[in-house]
């Protein structure tokens, strides 16, 4: 507040004069509540004064939104609850959806093709149509033609690697992409710490029957976010030890996509398998990379969180891989002590990986360089719980691998996640925006 004061005089006073009526107003419904007003207050008092800008947002707004159901069900019931009980017309949901046109018209040509024949070309204004693809999920010409429209865009992913990275990566391999902002909630870092799990089991037991994958990251990083520039950083040096060992050649591959943006998007999104959505439950507001990828076919590996719950409704529980602790899980287990040491010292596999990265393995040239890193998750908290959901991500990767060698069973799956997407058009959220918070009807 003391920055505002001196940057922005004025507008501080006219907050103190909205936060003067708001808790007027406040304070007629709950007379003598003294701690319900502190709760609301535009003004932070513990401590150093601070502007509740979020607060000022909700009393300055006539609707308040959530992205995904778990979002708008969670700024409800806790950090806006008193908000909420004080004006609940006034908060409201609307899922986040994508433009098919661009996602899946203009990204994958092929699959836009076999649709337009399948189902005729209204999908693209009108995306509830792929349901139409659901009796189709056992027609094995369907499910052939399919999966080489696939394997050409998986051909193209990896000509794209090579181009960008000089690494050669096999499209018949699992490709398992994982393409988002770099930030430690979103876990890439538990990404990584199955890549050394896998790695380590297949030195161990190389033949054991390993599905070929082919792990790819892309992303960027805040400007000064040392801990997510530094999991960038590992990821490209487990890749470089990965990719260099004739001990795994042809089983298992770590990329990391320069440059991500828009049109590589477009590259990487219809050429996946795999789609790592594999947030801490109760920390993603809703996502749409998981929508764009199970538009175009890719079976999404996830936590119950943010839009992977509403992806689960529509695509069907068979068709999708859930793993993890639920957000009140998490709450409960915050609540209760969270001891990441007992994690680590219970599971001899994620001890193995911890110490190896630790231990300099992937940086031989500076052996201490991911010191700091485990220890912020074996003595710095683990604040979103990796090792509590290690084990559970682990054995669910099992899985994947074990539907993958089906290839007509995988193929099946893959054809109801596009058929499930219609509801996560970009234009049905405009059209509740439009309904629903303005009050507008369509033009005839």
């Amino acid at each position: 507040m003391s920055l505002m004061q001196h940057v922005l005089p004025r507008h501080l006073e006219i907050i103190f004069r909205i936060n003067q009526e708001f808790l007027d107003f406040a304070a007629a419904q709950r007379p003598g509540d003294h701690g319900f007003l502190a709760r609301l207050s535009l003004i932070e008092e513990n401590g150093e004064r601070r502007v509740r800008m979020a607060h000022l947002s909700i009393v300055g707004s006539h609707k308040v939104n959530g992205v995904s159901a778990l979002h708008s069900d969670l700024l409800v019931k806790t950090i806006f609850a008193d908000f909420a009980a004080l004006w609940p017309e006034r908060f409201t949901n609307m899922t986040n959806g994508v433009t098919p046109r661009r996602w899946l018209a203009q990204a994958n040509p092929g699959l836009a093709a076999l649709l337009d024949r399948t189902l005729g070309t209204k999908w693209r204004l009108d995306l509830d149509q792929l349901q139409g693809l659901r009796d189709l999920r056992g027609n094995a010409a369907f499910r052939d033609e399919f999966m080489a429209i696939k394997r050409a865009n998986k051909a193209r992913l990896a000509e794209h690697i090579a181009r960008t990275t000089g690494i050669a990566v096999d499209p018949a391999s699992l490709f398992d992409v994982q393409v988002k902002r770099i930030h430690e909630y979103k876990r890439q870092l538990l990404n990584v710490l199955h890549v050394v799990a896998r790695y380590q089991a297949i030195l161990a037991h190389p033949n054991a029957g390993w599905v070929p994958r082919t792990v790819i990251f892309a992303g960027k990083a805040a400007s000064s976010y040392a801990a997510a520039k530094n999991i960038i950083r590992l990821i490209h040096d487990v890749g470089s030890v990965i990719n260099r060992d004739p001990r795994v050649a042809g089983l298992l591959k770590l990329v990391f996509v320069p440059n991500y943006g828009v049109s590589v998007a477009e590259v990487i999104m219809p050429g996946a398998d795999l789609s790592e959505q594999i947030s801490t439950a109760g920390t993603e507001a809703s996502g749409t990379g998981n929508m764009k990828l199970a538009l175009n076919g890719a079976l999404t590996i996830g936590t119950d969180d943010g839009a992977n719950i509403e992806i689960r409704q529509h695509v069907g529980d068979d068709n999708i891989f859930i793993f993890g602790l639920k957000t009140p899980e998490v709450l409960a287990m915050r609540a209760s002590g969270y001891q990441p040491m007992r994690w680590y010292e219970g599971n001899p596999q994620l001890k193995n990986v911890l110490d190896a990265i630790a231990g300099g393995s992937f940086s031989p040239d500076e052996p201490g360089r991911y010191r700091g890193l485990v220890d912020s998750l074996l003595w710095g908290g683990d604040h979103y719980l990796l090792l509590a959901d290690f084990a559970s991500y682990v054995e669910t990767q099992l899985r994947v691998d074990a539907l993958f060698r089906q290839s007509g069973e995988w193929a099946s799956k893959a054809i109801a996640n596009v058929a499930g997407m219609g509801a996560f058009s970009s234009d049905r959220t405009i059209r509740e925006y439009a309904q629903q918070i303005w009050g507008m009807t369509p033009a005839p």
